[in-house]
């Protein structure tokens, strides 16, 4: 069987979801590679390196989807211009991210095509498929690289420092939900030099933070159900958030830095922080949004702008991974090329076996239906709602 890899032709996508590296390992298994040309270039791995890897080179995007009986990509195909969902033979094995609550049309059209689609997205967080786990190696990139662009904006010095000219107090940096991303930007922070405090409607979570040196915060709420069986935060009531709102009110406005990354599988990003709470906080203030794409946990974010606003910046940048493109493309392949072998049966062929866990929890459309539960759910109540 032929793994394609495409180039990836989304504005400002510099990833690409298979290295040279991995190509070996795949062979060994008795797949064929083919890649694009140019495929790895904005990821800096050179199309010689694909090729003395043992990849086969082809002309374009068209070449690999018309050779390809399982595709590897890492922004989901897109229906106009070139229309790469037109070019996806029937029965091809398609390994994306796709956003499938938010994109249920495209779901739909990868059906009506009969392509095997599986959704990043929504591998299991279960130990067997860890090394599968596309979000949280994602996650873990996007909180450092938030740490990082709010420090080279931030107007002051993160660390503390004593010098001739006097002492510097470090800055003040508040995390909100301690997830993969948050973790990151905690430990990021902290190497830095800041003072850093997190927040999370998880105690579970609590340890974590204090491990890695920073405070947890805890509010007076009162809260029931904080996690799914995935380990994600669940959705409160409209009453919990206004509530959490008051109390995240006072909390950043006594720091320097905020870094939200609180989201809800399927839902829009809650507003954690308000226009009015943007008006109390420091002069200079730096915010990073990372649910920005989802609507935005902090009022007044733009997705993929850097803004001001009552005097603060707000950095909602969607592409953090793709900013780190080298070692994302390194780490998303071999969260790809893990899932695929683990697809392998004893024949040495590919088998979809919807009985698997992890086939059960990613894999969307099957043999011309749409067959992922959760998302058939979720179609279905979005139709009663219209």
């Amino acid at each position: 069987m032929k793994i394609g890899v495409p180039k990836e032709i989304e504005d400002g996508e510099n990833r690409v979801s298979l290295i040279p590296a991995m190509v070996p390992s795949l062979q060994e298994k008795g797949f064929e590679v083919v890649v694009a040309r140019s495929a790895g270039e904005k990821s800096h791995y050179s199309d010689k390196s694909f090729e003395d890897a043992g990849a086969v080179l082809v002309d374009g995007n068209k070449d690999v989807y018309q050779q390809a009986d399982i595709v590897f990509k890492v922004r989901p195909p897109t229906t106009d211009g070139e229309n790469e969902i037109g070019l996806l033979k029937e029965d091809t094995l398609l390994i994306c991210l796709l956003d499938p609550f938010f994109n249920q049309d495209l779901v739909a059209s990868l059906a009506k095509k009969k392509v095997n689609a599986m959704a990043l997205e929504f591998i299991p967080r279960i130990t067997r498929a860890q090394s599968m786990d596309v979000l949280s190696s994602m996650a873990s990139i996007a909180g450092y690289k938030a740490v990082l662009e709010a420090a080279a904006v931030h107007p002051k010095y993160f660390p503390m420092l004593m010098t001739a000219a006097g002492t510097i107090t470090p800055s003040k940096v508040f995390i909100i939900g301690a997830g993969v991303a948050g973790l990151m930007a905690i430990a990021t922070a902290r190497r830095l030099g800041a003072v850093v405090e997190a927040y999370d409607t998880r105690p579970v979570v609590k340890e974590q933070v204090e491990s890695l040196g920073a405070k947890f915060v805890e509010f007076d709420l009162e809260i029931e159900d904080a996690q799914d069986s995935g380990g994600y935060a669940k959705a409160q009531s409209e009453e919990f958030y206004r509530k959490q709102r008051e109390e995240m009110g006072k909390k950043v406005a006594e720091v320097d830095v905020v870094v939200s990354t609180a989201l809800i599988p399927g839902k829009k990003a809650p507003v954690l922080v308000t226009s009015e709470m943007l008006k109390k906080m420091k002069p200079g203030s730096v915010l990073v949004d990372l649910a920005a794409e989802k609507g935005g946990n902090i009022e007044g974010s733009v997705a993929g702008k850097q803004v001001d606003v009552d005097g603060v910046t707000i950095i909602g940048y969607t592409d953090f991974p793709s900013r780190t493109a080298g070692h994302a493309s390194q780490l998303f392949s071999k969260n790809v090329t893990t899932l695929l072998l683990s697809l392998v049966n004893d024949e040495g062929k590919v088998a979809i076996d919807r009985e698997d866990e992890v086939v059960d929890g990613c894999l969307l459309t099957y043999e011309g239906e749409v067959v992922h539960k959760a998302l058939k759910e979720s179609s279905t109540e979005e139709k009663k709602e219209a």
